[in-house]
């Protein structure tokens, strides 16, 4: 008589049910399991030269540790961890989802390196590489455009003073830090902009 069984259910019996089998016989033998997961943990950071920091997001700055080791291919110090600082007063080593993944942040491969760059209605990015100040310059032209376009110094209706430029929309990175963001609400606000939001927040 043949038994329907799913792979899911299959695979929980064979794999999962093997591993529990194991690790209660060496549990049995005296064998502690529980050290030896913490100690492959900590094995990556052997002769790591760590030093203390602070989460580069809000303005909690929970303590962090960072790890690092040197590349003797490439001649420079690598960050290889990136972890809570259970000595931090306020943190006492936990991170929130942002915080933990701040190695991520730091070591990516998929990061983008490169100004990149897509003409209005145009569905590829372009394939030439754009300079830094190219760039800059290019944003500045087009802020400084908006504004002056958009601009309404005093309200229509009533004539009080608002200084406000209307076509423009602020909206702050999840991933910049919180002087990044600071300076962004300063700068917009200088300009006049009264829409600012940040992608944390959404």
């Amino acid at each position: 008589m043949a038994i329907a069984t799913s792979r899911r259910e299959f695979l929980r019996l064979t794999g999962f049910g093997s591993a529990g089998i194991a690790a209660a016989q060496l549990g049995g033998l005296g064998f502690n399991v529980a050290f030896a997961k913490q100690r492959a943990a900590r094995r990556k950071l052997e002769g790591a030269h760590q030093v203390a920091s602070i989460c580069p997001y809000c303005a909690v700055g929970c303590g962090t540790i960072i790890a690092s080791k040197d590349n003797p291919r490439t001649g420079t110090r690598d960050i290889i961890n990136i972890e809570g600082n259970a000595d931090a007063p306020h943190s006492t080593g936990s991170l929130c989802p942002k915080g933990a993944a701040t190695f991520q942040l730091a070591v990516n491969d998929l990061r983008v390196t490169r100004v990149m760059r897509r003409k209005p209605f145009a569905t590829d990015w372009d394939r030439e590489e754009l300079a830094y100040d190219a760039a800059l310059d290019r944003i500045a032209e087009l802020v400084s455009k908006a504004r002056e376009d958009t601009f309404v110094e005093r309200d229509p209706a009533t004539g009080k003073l608002i200084n406000q430029t209307t076509g423009i929309f602020a909206l702050g990175g999840s991933t910049n830090d919180n002087e990044e963001n600071y300076l962004i609400a300063k700068v917009m606000r200088m300009m006049g902009v009264v829409r600012i939001e940040n992608q944390a927040r959404i």
